[in-house]
């Protein structure tokens, strides 16, 4: 099964989503801290719901190009963000096959969540209605 996953940092702070199966997971109350963490994030929680799935085969797809390579350990993973590499390590992977793959932004389903829930802006509340006497 696919399962899309995107971080992002907005003014209220980090957040991210999940789309498996036509439906989105969102977390948008990660606190303060960076993109690049947000996207560490994305994947640990994309990797935890694979288990939580019991899938016997997942493939991770986000945007993330650094974060996915790596988490290959293609390139060097900053210091920073060593903390979040190791705990992606640590956890179990699906019985199956794992993979993890990068897709561009347009393409990513957790991206485009994300990108819509900030441009939402809810309504203005409605005046308050207040019975009328009759005469």
């Amino acid at each position: 099964m696919k399962i899309f996953f995107d971080g992002g940092y907005s003014p209220a702070g980090m957040e991210y989503a999940l789309v498996a199966g036509g439906r989105t997971y969102m977390r948008r109350d990660l606190g303060p801290g960076s993109s690049m963490e947000a996207e560490w994030l994305a994947l640990t929680a994309a990797l935890t719901l694979a288990n939580e799935l019991a899938l016997p085969e997942a493939v991770l797809l986000g945007d993330a190009a650094a974060v996915i390579a790596q988490a290959h350990g293609a390139i060097r993973c900053p210091p920073a963000y060593r903390d979040h590499y190791e705990r992606f390590l640590s956890l179990p992977r699906p019985a199956g096959r794992l993979r993890i793959r990068y897709v561009k932004r347009t393409q990513n389903l957790a991206g485009i969540a994300l990108e819509s829930v900030q441009r939402w802006t809810p309504p203005p509340p409605l005046p308050t209605i207040t019975p009328s006497s009759r005469a």
